[in-house]
């Protein structure tokens, strides 16, 4: 696909792109599109009054969503949204698409196809919360792409409150890390899990610590930058824009009311929040 260029053109005149999660994981997501994407600014919005999402009723969820949408898009109008959380986009993305059907939307799945393709031994495990283990989506992912593979689903209910707290500076014990990646990890007819797939935003930021950890060297399957290539790929490239300044890009709260660790978080991502 080739990217769509226009003349010299004033950076106020370029839509920002949105970058949504229901927490701090999506900024995995963030950290790739600026790279990929210099002339654009960046809105990211947190859902923190809604996290976790693993706890939700799907219906209730769903309709949360679609509500936090309606308003964004009336009140930012962005050239794209990237859905950058596997649990929103895989219970609400459809229903996303079909709501607002003038915006793009680029979602986050599992990176299970990916994981089949690569996998040498066969075993590949699945690293996602709960919700997202147990959306069909999911489920169909597996069957269109690892059918010929041994797919472990593992649910953690811990993991992302955990992200949260490692990637503002507390501490996070090695019992508790091993407790939830542990399961991912297993031996069958002499050959071992080689990939785990990361399918929740938030897991990346303690990729150092899942490696550290782990019994045996697996491949940690990070779709962040996958995900910030499609988007690239969607919006027009605009040749002759000045490279866009980040002190004015900014994060939204639905809680409206972020804590100091979580503002100086956003602004060492170079985000007012």
């Amino acid at each position: 696909m080739t990217a769509a260029t226009s003349p010299a053109t004033n950076r106020t005149d370029l839509k920002p792109v949105l970058v949504f999660d229901s927490g701090i994981g999506g900024l995995t997501v963030l950290r790739e599109a600026r790279v990929l994407m210099p002339e654009r600014g960046f809105i990211y919005v947190a859902d923190d009054a809604g996290f976790p999402y693993g706890g939700w009723e799907e219906g209730a969820l769903q309709e949360r969503i679609i509500a936090l949408f309606a308003r964004l898009l009336a009140e930012q109008a962005p050239e794209l949204c990237i859905i950058a959380c596997n649990t929103a986009f895989t219970l609400a993305g459809a229903a996303l698409r079909e709501a607002f059907p003038d915006m793009t939307f680029v979602g986050t799945v599992p990176a299970i196809k990916p994981a089949a393709e690569r996998t040498r031994s066969g075993l590949v495990s699945v690293l996602a919360t709960p919700g997202t283990v147990k959306r069909a989506y999911t489920r169909d992912l597996i069957q269109s792409f690892a059918s010929q593979c041994h797919v472990r689903l593992v649910g953690s209910e811990n993991l992302a409150r955990m992200a949260e707290a490692y990637i503002r500076g507390e501490p996070v014990s090695e019992e508790a890390v091993k407790a939830e990646i542990l399961p991912c990890f297993i031996e069958k007819d002499g050959r071992r899990t080689d990939i785990v797939v990361l399918a929740c935003t938030h897991y990346p930021f303690m990729a150092n610590l899942f490696r550290k950890y782990a019994p045996w060297p697996v491949d940690w399957l990070d779709p962040a930058e996958a995900i910030a290539r499609q988007a690239r790929r969607l919006v027009p490239f605009v040749r002759d824009a000045l490279q866009h300044p980040e002190d004015q890009d900014f994060a939204i709260f639905t809680s409206g009311n972020p804590d100091f660790a979580t503002r100086r978080l956003m602004q060492g991502f170079g985000l007012r929040a």
